[in-house]
């Protein structure tokens, strides 16, 4: 289990205890879903005519069918595409099926709130339709067995987003508390050669500078960080460098900022403003066409009740403990300020109400990562 999969067990366990399961509806809720606290009048516009784009996050998750709660939650959310990562850490090749295929049924069985997005045009036709569109994305390699044509079975299954590692190595590379161990190998050179070929993007959010380098070198799309923070304005595995941000926007590459504890130092849980450090470092690092959101948290609020971080803590401790935590890995997985569905609302306010142009707030909050996953797809 990921750092995220638990978070949304979290968050769906808060939800459970209060919705009732949906009795057969599917017409989407006919009123405006209203804008995040204290937003100003030219976000909110902006929000809702701009392309919505989280490279980090999830639908609602567990049993069908959905509560109409969940869905009312989703299309109030204002977001139009996430990036959803599935097979955890270590799903095996049959469990990552069977996910595969529970995303399917989903779609199927609320055609007016999802829809998978599988090549560029399906943004423009999910937002226009008002649907979440949902591009599959793996974490780990687990699945792929150490198999090269893996890829292209994934691939044709809806795949459009994988990394080489997670935090440890793997068959093809090494992830961030991998620091001494090495970069991509022969397996993952044969695999990147063999990802471009397909339009598959690759993911460097985990790699370790190693592996981030090696791709940077050999890749002829252009790699993607989804979710990550500035080691400029806190140093930690998890983030990345201003070299590493430089050459990924060299390459045409995009970097979406998280909203995890490790934009901080511990103990401190970061706020809006934490989030906003990162964010503009990276735009002045990267340049405007280069950044984007990767929130690596749900569009459903973490339960941040005592009883929801008695339970984050036991899953923590499980993560440490199979020695998959990262540094600093003691908080709960969210930003003060951005807990609530409408999160990327308030990050396009903050940025307008600091002078950024609406064009670039636009590309930030959505046209970077599109424009990025059409070169790539292509």
């Amino acid at each position: 289990m990921n750092r995220r999969e638990f978070s949304q067990r979290l968050a769906g366990a808060a939800a459970a205890a209060t919705l009732s399961p949906l009795a057969g509806a599917e017409a989407p809720p006919a009123h405006a879903a209203p804008a995040a606290a204290n937003v100003s009048a030219p976000a909110r516009a902006l929000y809702h005519s701009a392309l919505i784009l989280d490279c980090n996050s999830s639908p609602p998750e567990g049993r069908l069918p959905l509560p109409q709660a969940d869905l009312d939650m989703v299309r109030g959310s204002g977001i139009d595409v996430v990036k959803y990562s599935i097979g955890g850490i270590n799903d095996d090749f049959p469990t990552t099926v069977a996910t595969i295929a529970h995303v399917q049924r989903l779609i199927e069985m609320y055609p007016a709130y999802f829809t998978q997005a599988r090549v560029a045009g399906d943004f423009a036709r999910a937002k226009a339709e008002g649907k979440l569109g949902i591009i599959l994305s793996f974490e780990s390699v687990e699945m792929l067995q150490g198999r090269i044509e893996s890829l292209e079975l994934f691939r044709n299954l809806g795949v459009r987003v994988m990394q080489l590692s997670y935090n440890r190595k793997s068959p093809f590379a090494a992830g961030v508390m991998e620091p001494e161990g090495g970069g991509l190998t022969p397996l993952g050179r044969q695999a990147v050669a063999e990802m471009n070929r397909l339009g598959i993007a690759i993911d460097l959010s985990h790699a370790n500078p190693a592996t981030t380098a090696d791709v940077l070198d050999l890749s002829t799309k252009s790699p993607v960080m989804t979710h990550a923070g500035c080691a400029a304005i806190h140093a930690h595995p998890r983030n990345k460098t201003d070299e590493q941000l430089r050459a990924l926007a060299d390459r045409g590459g995009v970097v979406g900022i998280f909203d995890l504890p490790y934009l901080t130092a511990s103990p401190k849980q970061p706020t809006v403003e934490d989030y906003l450090e990162h964010l503009e470092h990276a735009l002045k690092v990267a340049g405007e066409d280069h950044v984007g959101i990767g929130s690596d948290t749900d569009i459903q609020p973490l339960d941040v009740s005592e009883k929801g971080m008695a339970e984050l803590n036991k899953q923590l401790e499980q993560r440490r403990s199979a020695g998959l935590a990262a540094p600093e890995e003691d908080r709960a997985p969210y930003v003060v300020g951005l807990n609530t569905p409408r999160r990327i609302e308030i990050i396009a306010d903050q940025l307008l109400k600091r002078g950024y142009p609406a064009g670039v707030v636009e590309k930030v909050i959505g046209a970077n990562f599109a424009r990025a996953f059409a070169d790539i797809w292509s």
